[in-house]
């Protein structure tokens, strides 16, 4: 492999890995091999095992342009062709491969994911206990030392950032490590609907398998529950998939940003089943549960503090969000490793004036020292493609190109910092991208600003711009 091509596909893979989960990158893109760069502009031949090339390029073709934007090779256009070995086995986890009928046509059997995929951070030792969460905590740990017996269902709900997703993991992991093999199984909606669609496209066994691998679990932890409404088909199966591990004494916890009542797009019967349990909320932390959140974290990453009152500027600003609270942080640390300065209260102040406006906290997080103007997604992309000379159909339109690529991720960062909209409703004012595009743009935005100072600045100053002045509802 020639030293173009290696570095070429070598940044490639880094930003699958960043973009994908272990689980996907490794059972469908691993094995994935660069044979050859060519023409003009210039197209990166990769070659897939056989059985398994159209559906790699189908479900992950874009993921592999935008991978190949995200790195800097820009333009490239990536095809991917069928492997020299016919018949060539699909990998699998476990290690026995599985094989297609050679005379179907349909998609390969889909792999089984692994039980669980839990984050190994996320325990009920490094939760920190509050005012706001203390019944919650309470709850989850009662749920994973009796599982099925305690509250069935647990329903957990409240604002995003707050730590509903810690607790599932503390569950699981608990589960794992004290509960004699009980299986656990964690999956956000968006999960879920996916390995239904995929089973569905694949035929009736792997539908069978995808029951099976969702309805013979001790524990099913499932992450954003919202997201189940408008899709008629993956509520239905979960409505019986909820059943079913009632009916066998498993334990289920659910997370929602709402109440169950409030959830008015899905069915009567799924609600009412949610609401048979124990419904319990996480409100926004305390100031003394906002430093020690801070606290926590500056000692497990050992960052090098110089005056302890920074960490009270962070937690008077940022005030209801936990994950605001953190992202703050490491913003400040950021800063101050590419300046050089001192991680003290004069460049936190600084820090955050400059992303979040000189007299806010982030939108949402309720930390604001006075009124913030309130902006629009609409404004926001107005000044940004001011900023950066492009077209509103530019912006929003589905070109990759990295004139366009960084202004978008910049948008979308600043309407999710700068706007109350969900993740969903900011993906549908950029040409109807789902969420999952947004939450990509703005951690890819979230990381060039931690390493650029000439990004944090171009940032810093389209923050003063959009904040300025009064009311803008465009």
């Amino acid at each position: 492999m020639n030293q173009d091509l290696k570095h070429i596909w070598s940044g490639i893979q880094a930003e699958l890995r960043r973009a994908l989960s272990d689980a996907t990158y490794d059972i469908w893109l691993a094995p994935l091999e660069p044979t050859a760069l060519a023409g003009s502009p210039p197209v990166l031949t990769v070659q897939a095992p056989a059985e398994i090339r159209a559906w790699v390029s189908e479900r992950f073709g874009d993921a592999l342009a935008r991978a190949a934007h995200a790195a800097g090779f820009d333009p490239l256009v990536v095809e991917i062709v069928s492997g020299p070995v016919p018949g060539a086995s699909i990998p699998a986890r476990n290690g026995r491969p599985a094989r297609k009928d050679a005379g179907s046509g349909a998609a390969p059997p889909m792999p089984e994911p692994p039980p669980a995929a839990l984050n190994p951070k996320f325990t009920f030792g490094q939760f920190v206990i509050g005012d706001a969460n203390r019944f919650a905590h309470a709850a989850a740990l009662a749920v994973a030392e009796l599982p099925g017996q305690a509250y069935n269902p647990l329903f957990i709900y409240g604002p995003p950032g707050v730590g509903k997703t810690h607790l599932l993991h503390s569950i699981g992991n608990y589960v794992q490590r004290y509960g004699e093999d009980l299986t656990v199984r964690y999956a956000t909606v968006e999960q879920f609907t996916n390995d239904f669609v995929g089973a569905l496209q694949s035929g009736s066994n792997a539908v069978d398998r995808f029951k099976g691998r969702y309805r013979r679990n001790d524990v099913l932890l499932v992450d954003d529950i919202q997201f189940l409404e408008s899709k008629a088909k993956t509520e239905e199966e979960f409505f019986h998939t909820f059943n079913a591990l009632l009916e066998t004494g498993s334990q289920l916890v659910l997370t929602s940003d709402r109440l169950p009542r409030d959830l008015g797009a899905l069915e009567d019967r799924l609600r009412e089943r949610f609401e048979a349990g124990l419904v319990t909320d996480i409100q926004s932390p305390d100031r003394a549960t906002r430093l020690t959140v801070l606290t926590k974290r500056v000692d497990h990453d050992g960052i090098a503090v110089q005056d302890g009152a920074v960490l009270e500027v962070i937690a008077d600003r940022i005030t209801s969000n936990i994950r605001a609270l953190e992202g703050a942080l490491i913003r400040v640390v950021a800063f101050a490793s590419l300046t050089g300065r001192p991680v003290d209260p004069d460049l936190a102040t600084e820090v955050l004036d400059g992303l979040y406006g000189r007299e806010g906290g982030a939108p949402g997080t309720g930390g604001r020292r006075g009124p913030l103007p309130r902006v629009s997604v609409a404004h926001i992309q107005a000044v940004i493609c001011d900023a950066f000379s492009i077209t509103h159909e530019e912006l929003v339109s589905p070109s990759r190109t990295a004139r366009v690529t960084w202004p978008r991720q910049v948008a979308m960062y600043l309407a999710r910092e700068h706007t109350d909209e969900t993740l969903p409703a900011i993906g549908r004012q950029f040409g109807n991208r789902g969420h999952t595009t947004v939450m990509h743009a703005v951690r890819r935005a979230s990381e060039r600003l931690a390493q650029d100072p000439d990004a944090y600045e171009t940032v810093r100053g389209l923050t003063a711009r959009i904040t300025a002045g009064s009311d803008r509802q465009d």
